[in-house]
């Protein structure tokens, strides 16, 4: 590697008090290529659901992780140096949206406001939205999405990879499974704990993730305080039929309701980026198309790409979002 990688830690007022009780002081993993940070841009890299800040450097066989990716492609001049930056926004749930979400905490406001601080202050990158991007893929996808609409004070670019979106398609299809899951639980908290208990002592199962992933996002979506883990199930039980009221909820934060609402947040940003493989396995291709259509109709500049693949294994597709956005950040 011809850059550097360094970890900082963040103590986040954002995260302080959070309901979930998770932690405020997180890692912070930076890549910086060579001759330092200070007057470069930056980008600002969202993980998926499940994932973590150090797990940008997991090591798949043959393949470069993510920061050897961006390093590869300074150090070819492919495009000009950066700062990457890797929040950490692993939960008690397993993930989140990155946004402020009453049910697990205030995770917009901890990248858009105290990491964006910590780095500019302490890394001396171009502190203007202008020279900052924000990048996700799947769960990161979205926050970004969200980060577009609220926060185009602080990011003017934006990458989005399979980002959840067209939630019909990409949820529904999770929720027999864990409406199965949840009947022979006495609430979901119980089911929650149960399987934390697998994990530690073996290790999950492939239904498990189903469930997971519908208590994850009910808590984003559909907050009940009164609730089990101070979230409203989509569905009723024993029945499983879908609660219509929780489930309007639950399209209120749909990318592809959102954003044509959206359209003069939107226009502040100075480049998109969208991509999506044919074949992803949550169907996530149709809510990018209709995304990115919405943004073309509204007069927002913006790349949509398809490629032969599906959700998994897709961390090449990033070369493609940063070239077409490092070249694009303000450098003063």
């Amino acid at each position: 590697m011809h850059g550097s990688l360094v970890e900082l830690e963040i103590d986040s007022q954002a995260l302080a008090g959070n309901p979930l009780g998770d932690p405020a002081r997180r890692p912070l993993l930076c890549w910086v290529p060579p001759g330092g940070a200070a007057g470069l841009p930056a980008v600002y890299f969202l993980h998926g659901f499940a994932g973590s800040a150090r797990g940008w450097l997991n090591v798949s066989a043959f393949q470069p992780t993510v920061p050897e990716r961006l390093d590869a492609l300074v150090a070819a001049g492919e495009v000009p140096p950066f700062v990457a930056v890797f929040p950490d926004g692993f939960t008690a749930l397993g993930g989140t949206q990155w946004f402020n979400a009453p049910a697990v905490g205030r995770y917009q406001d901890y990248v858009a406001d105290d990491v964006v601080r910590m780095v500019d202050a302490r890394l001396g990158t171009v502190p203007r939205r202008e020279a900052r991007a924000v990048v996700g893929k799947s769960s990161g996808g979205y926050g970004a999405l969200r980060m577009g609409r609220d926060r185009p004070d602080v990011f003017a670019h934006l990458g989005c990879h399979a980002g959840d979106a067209y939630f019909e398609y990409c949820y529904l299809h999770d929720l027999p499974q864990a409406a199965a899951a949840l009947l022979g639980a006495p609430d979901a908290a119980a089911w929650l704990a149960d399987a934390k208990r697998r994990a530690r002592e073996t290790r999950l199962g492939g239904g498990d993730h189903p469930v997971l992933n519908v208590l994850a996002m009910a808590a984003h979506y559909a907050a009940d305080p009164g609730a089990p883990l101070g979230l409203a199930l989509p569905f009723e039980l024993p029945s499983g039929r879908i609660r219509e009221d929780v489930w309007a909820r639950w399209l209120e934060a749909d990318p592809v309701r959102f954003v044509p609402r959206a359209l003069d947040a939107y226009r502040r940003l100075a480049s998109v980026f969208l991509d999506c493989g044919t074949r992803d396995e949550f169907h996530l291709r149709w809510g990018a198309r209709m995304v990115a259509e919405a943004l073309r109709a509204g007069g927002v500049p913006v790349v949509h790409e398809e490629f032969e693949g599906g959700h998994m294994g897709t961390s090449w597709r990033y070369d493609a979002s940063i070239k077409h956005l490092v070249p694009r950040l303000a450098r003063r």
